[in-house]
């Protein structure tokens, strides 16, 4: 009984596996965002090249172990790739303080449109009564 021959991905060290399948996630992810540039669609990038790359594991042409190390690492360190996003909301947290007022109005505004469309569409959809025999 013969074992199976490793694929040539396995034969590599693990840093290299990670730079190869990172590299085909930012190639995806850029293919995405060219075809958003070229076709001008209302969609992000990288949602789009996310797509593309579903659709290339779908379609075998792009093989799971290629990308799988890339892809741990990537997750291992998402909470990391939050920070800056989370420095950004901090330093508008000041700015609450002088919106407040539009903020109540515009949360006002969103709550009495709520209610009046809710009371409308009661009333619309109820059942008309049973017609009464005389």
């Amino acid at each position: 009984m013969t074992t199976p021959e490793p694929s040539t991905t396995a034969r590599l060290s693990a840093p290299v596996r990670f730079v190869l399948g990172l590299g085909v996630l930012v190639g995806f992810s850029a293919a995405g965002q060219a075809l958003v540039t070229v076709t001008g669609l209302p969609l992000p990038g990288s949602v789009v090249g996310l797509a593309l790359l579903w659709a290339a594991l779908g379609l075998k042409i792009v093989r799971l172990h290629w990308i799988a190390d890339a892809a741990d690492g990537l997750l291992g360190i998402l909470g990391l790739l939050f920070v800056p996003a989370t420095v950004g909301f901090i330093g508008y947290l000041s700015a609450g303080a002088e919106w407040g007022l539009w903020l109540l109005v515009m949360t006002a505004g969103l709550l009495l449109g709520g209610g009046v469309a809710g009371v409308l569409a009661s009333r619309l959809a109820r059942p008309e009564p049973p017609p009464t025999e005389a």
